[in-house]
């Protein structure tokens, strides 16, 4: 235990530190004047001072404040030392913060005694603050395992909604970081962006619901069949909304207005400008970027000059407008990540030739 020891009479620091000595497992650190001890005060090392109260330049109740202020002292137990017994001086003192006097002329035994008691007192403080820091390593272990689980329960379910066509797994990739990257542009927190990355691709799950006859369909959808295409926000949503997770809520959130638009007309409630969730108003950009880009049964890939032109002509209509401000600022990331993924798609055609007739559709309309 280390003992800081602050006195301006050579003598009475010369006792104070024999005494300290003679406590076992006591160090002694002497110091004459206050101000060299404030000096030093940023790499001090100590766990009890023993002050006195009349000193030159710093009273004892001076000094003991300006070391407080240091976080690294602030809960540090302080020793005032005084032949004044008056009852104004030891209120400053403790109202400064010391925990316990010492009457000079210092007595050997009581000082011995009282140091014991005080080392007592800072190992408990020292454990107690230990096993904080323990608590709060356990607390954080346990929510990173907790997040863990969530993202692998997103990541199974995308993998799952993504056996009904091929094509889907790597769309719902896409547009998870083409998200991203929007959200960052628009100025939303890294959590919150990366939270973003996790449930957008979670936004058309509620396609599961929907027959292969209308989901799978090479034409143009009847009246009736895109009646029952656009039921997929609604079941996706029912899907995943009465989950604990905070990111399966959210990937409900998403899907349930990823087709909403900023005018009003969008489905599946009609919801209008910032009543649609601003998750829903980033993945709705994301998703028809990646939509127009990428050729589908029913249609050829649109130029990626064609489809930010549209992007930015459909703000305030379709789009959030500052959503398409951040989807413009994001822009050459939006465009890195679609040529990564277009270089791992054809390397993976190259190493796994016979997957099948689905991905080289996938492959072909990665090319157009």
């Amino acid at each position: 235990m280390r003992i800081l020891l602050v006195d301006d009479n050579r003598t009475t620091l010369s006792i104070l530190t024999r005494l300290v000595e003679r406590v076992p497992d006591c160090v002694a650190i002497p110091f004459l004047k206050p101000d060299d001890v404030l000096a030093c005060a940023a790499e001090l090392e100590f766990d009890i001072a023993v002050i006195d109260f009349q000193m030159p330049v710093y009273s004892g109740v001076e000094l003991l404040t300006e070391l407080i202020r240091f976080e690294r002292h602030a809960e540090k137990l302080f020793v005032i030392v005084t032949a004044d017994t008056d009852a104004a001086t030891r209120m400053a003192a403790l109202n400064a913060g010391a925990i316990d006097f010492l009457t000079k002329p210092v007595n050997p035994l009581e000082f011995q005694a009282r140091m014991r008691n005080l080392m007592a007192l800072a190992d408990a403080r020292r454990k107690l603050s230990d096993r904080a820091e323990w608590l709060r390593a356990e607390v954080e272990s346990a929510v990173a395992e907790l997040r863990a689980r969530e993202e692998e329960i997103i990541d199974r379910l995308t993998i799952a909604a993504a056996y009904k066509d091929l094509d889907t797994a790597r769309h719902t990739r896409r547009v998870g970081a083409y998200s991203e990257a929007i959200a960052r542009a628009y100025g939303l927190s890294s959590r919150a962006c990366s939270d973003i990355r996790l449930a957008s691709p979670m936004h058309d799950i509620g396609k599961v619901a929907i027959p292969d006859a209308v989901l799978l369909k090479t034409g143009k959808l009847t009246e009736d069949e895109f009646v029952i295409m656009r039921k997929h926000t609604v079941v996706g949503c029912d899907i995943l909304k009465e989950s604990k997770s905070g990111l399966l809520q959210l990937a409900a959130e998403i899907a349930g207005s990823h087709h909403e638009r900023w005018d009003g007309q969008g489905y599946p409630y009609g919801i209008a400008g910032e009543a649609i969730p601003l998750s829903g108003r980033i993945v709705a950009i994301a998703d028809n970027f990646d939509a127009l880009t990428t050729a589908r049964p029913y249609k050829e890939a649109w130029t990626v000059e064609r489809t930010v032109e549209h992007i930015r002509q459909q703000a305030g209509a379709q789009f959030d407008p500052r959503c398409v401000a951040a989807f413009d600022a994001a822009l050459s990331t939006l465009l890195t990540i679609r040529d990564d993924d277009l270089a791992a798609a054809l390397a993976e055609l190259q190493v796994a030739p016979s997957v099948g007739s689905g991905f080289f559709r996938s492959e072909t309309r990665l090319r157009a």
